[in-house]
């Protein structure tokens, strides 16, 4: 009887123990991996199965919703974000080297070789390392975006040690996948902004441009989201830098073939950057990989479709968390 009780007692007190525990006020915190130094934020207990997060082209870890880190965080995981190389905190590169985009884009589009001073593999290679710092020998991968890509270099260079593979709104990268529009590349490109005000507005267009045609963006809540950005840290060489190593990277489909790690792929039907294609096309090329497309996802975690996202990512990160669900009590 008194087993009984205490197990109801326990369980009756694990929504506020897992408030207790997903704290988001953690500090920002720095890891020095090779030639550079990662800004990161762990949330929850070390003792549970590590989830890292990857953010997209010129994403901070800040643009990771923090209901939606809080809500992994209750699942049981420690979650681990941080700025990519390049964004945010992270180490910028120095001396910024002289980058004419719209000529390297002119060769991406006519199928010619770029030179970009990084690649996505190298990318990935900062996040094993904040891995190796951080002691985790094995963990799951949350991908967005680019980060998505980086995510699918990092389960090909440490198999063993990604538990699972979740891929949102990414790409193979494959030749003939339908492209975005002119104008929506050149929003995600404008970067020539004289002045604090002129980059909010042009950030707020773009996130608009991203945005589900199913939903009215508040004009006032994009510039606040831009303008938290932009005041943390604005690196518009670095987005560049981000933006060639993705146009610099050939096909994964061969990568992907290879690929053995439990796999969820989602992505948006009304996704402007990435059509839902590529989603498709990733998942097809993943052995056993599991495709979910959400009606109305555009390319943005926005408000109406967190539920969704959670609905979807949720399962199948505690299908495969391994530990039976018990490594956070």
């Amino acid at each position: 009887m008194r087993a009984l009780i205490f197990l109801a007692a326990l369980l009756c007190g694990l929504p506020s123990f897992a408030a207790n525990r997903c704290d988001l006020s953690e500090p920002t915190r720095y890891a020095d991996v090779g030639e550079v130094r990662l800004a990161y934020q762990s949330i929850g207990s070390e003792r549970d199965p590590t989830l890292l997060l990857v953010m997209g082209l010129g994403g901070q870890l800040i643009h990771w919703p923090d209901e939606v880190v809080e809500r992994l965080c209750q699942q049981g995981f420690r979650v681990v974000r941080f700025d990519n190389r390049d964004v945010g905190l992270s180490t910028w590169r120095r001396p910024a080297p002289s980058i004419n985009l719209p000529y390297e884009v002119l060769r991406y589009r006519l199928g010619l070789s770029l030179g970009a001073p990084y690649h996505l593999r190298d990318m990935a290679g900062d996040a094993l390392g904040l891995m190796d710092r951080l002691g985790v020998d094995n963990f799951h991968v949350l991908g967005a975006s680019m980060g998505g890509m980086i995510a699918q270099h990092l389960a090909d260079l440490a198999p063993q040690r990604v538990l699972s593979l979740t891929l949102v709104m990414t790409s193979s990268s494959a030749q003939g996948l339908p492209a975005p529009s002119d104008a929506l590349v050149a929003l995600l490109a404008r970067r020539e902004a004289v002045s604090r005000e002129a980059a909010l507005q042009q950030q707020a267009d773009l996130l608009a441009a991203l945005g589900s045609p199913t939903v009215h963006d508040d004009r006032a809540l994009l510039l606040h989201q831009a303008e938290q950005a932009y005041d943390r840290a604005f690196n518009p060489e670095g987005v560049q830098r981000q933006l060639l190593a993705i146009l610099a990277e050939s096909s994964r489909v061969e990568l992907l073939n290879r690929l053995k790690v439990p796999t969820l792929v989602v992505h948006g039907t009304a996704d402007p950057l990435l059509p839902v294609m590529h989603g498709v096309h990733v998942a097809a090329h993943i052995k056993g990989a599991e495709l979910k497309l959400i009606p109305g996802l555009a390319h943005r975690f926005q408000d109406a479709f967190k539920e969704p996202l959670l609905a979807a990512v949720l399962p199948h990160l505690a299908a495969h968390r391994g530990d039976l669900g018990l490594a956070h009590l």
